[in-house]
């Protein structure tokens, strides 16, 4: 493992960067400011170091800007309708950051802040952060862990671990924005992406609720069953796009049993890097970076919409409220565990 520094916050809070590798050459690199996911190199058909997600060049960028590169997100992950959710009687009212819903938990959610490092090793890195009850609107004191692992595989596995006092919403995920051809290298729309999921969330208008339907992606621009190029039906006259220009949705995933399942796999018919998602998740929103015009990632790169895809596992948005969803309530002195893999190879 090697620990360096990566800059100071507006506050003066000095940041580190943590990088972890196997021993095939393959590296992940975390700072402890939001347990972000700073880059992922892998080597692509020719052999070459290729990062395959975006990220900044220090922790200022992270903190002044909202795209959540790479970021642990929790309490809860998405959106959160009229911020506020109702648990044993007892309403719970969160911070309206987008529109007036909750999104990735506000300005005080676990993105935002330190994470303290309590193990690490050359392959393995774990971090963790506490929530006063009430302090990011949540009931309960919370202790939330993640761990990233970096296996002899070529894959970066994602652990979460949390625990709290009282019953409370854990929903967590990581943010990052994946470019298999490598960070800043142009759109991401031509890799090619499949999904095993035969249903989605629609959203009821811009602001990205879901209407509570669980909905067919039959003859839809959402049916990801058979691998397609990302961008082929992006630009279909269709409302669901029109609302969040282009894919941010949830899916359904075809889950077989409980535990790890392969859903996606994307593919780049340029570097040849394929990654999988394996996860023991119910549900995986898709974005294709539509709002990230303009931003400055690794070596100077200016991004445009569309040059990166997210693939965050998760529970679906806004299930808290949602009688027809699958609820992300963890009960108190119990816990919340679930595992996300990436997993890289050559095809």
């Amino acid at each position: 493992m090697k620990q360096t520094t990566f800059g100071k916050t507006a506050e003066g809070t000095e940041a580190s960067l943590y990088t972890i590798c196997n021993s095939k050459g393959m590296r992940a690199m975390v700072t402890n400011f939001g347990a972000t996911l700073v880059s992922v190199f892998v080597k692509n058909r020719n052999g070459e170091d290729t990062d395959v997600i975006l990220g900044y060049d220090d922790v200022a960028d992270y903190q002044k800007n909202t795209c959540y590169f790479g970021a642990v997100v929790g309490r809860n992950c998405n959106r959160i309708a009229n911020a506020k959710f109702t648990i044993n009687g007892v309403e719970y009212q969160l911070e309206a950051n987008d529109n007036e819903n909750s999104l990735h938990s506000g300005s005080n959610g676990t993105s935002e802040r330190f994470w303290n490092v309590i193990s690490c090793t050359d392959q393995m890195i774990t971090l963790q952060i506490e929530d006063a009850d009430l302090q990011q609107g949540y009931p309960g004191n919370a202790v939330m862990k993640v761990t990233y692992e970096v296996t002899e595989a070529d894959e970066l596995s994602i652990t979460y671990h949390a625990t709290a006092d009282k019953t409370t919403v854990f929903n967590m995920t990581n943010h990052a924005y994946f470019n298999l051809n490598g960070a800043g290298s142009g759109t991401a729309m031509d890799q090619i992406l499949q999904i095993r999921a035969s249903h989605y969330t629609p959203v009821i208008d811009a602001k990205s609720i879901p209407t509570g339907e669980i909905a067919s992606v039959e003859g839809t621009p959402f049916d990801f069953r058979e691998a397609k190029p990302m961008g082929r039906d992006i630009e279909q006259a269709n409302d669901q796009l029109s609302y969040g220009h282009g894919y941010d949705h949830n899916f359904v995933l075809d889950k077989e049993r409980a535990g790890l399942e392969k859903i996606a796999t994307a593919y780049s018919t340029k570097s040849g890097i394929k990654m999988d998602v394996i996860t023991d998740c119910i549900g995986m929103q898709l974005y294709t970076a539509n709002f990230i015009q303009g931003q400055k990632v690794q070596g100077g790169a200016v991004c445009k919409d569309r040059d990166a895809f997210c693939l965050e596992t998760q529970y679906f948005p806004n299930s808290i409220n949602e009688p027809n969803f699958t609820t992300p309530l963890t009960e108190a002195g119990k816990s919340y565990d679930t595992k996300t893999v990436y997993a890289f190879s050559i095809a």
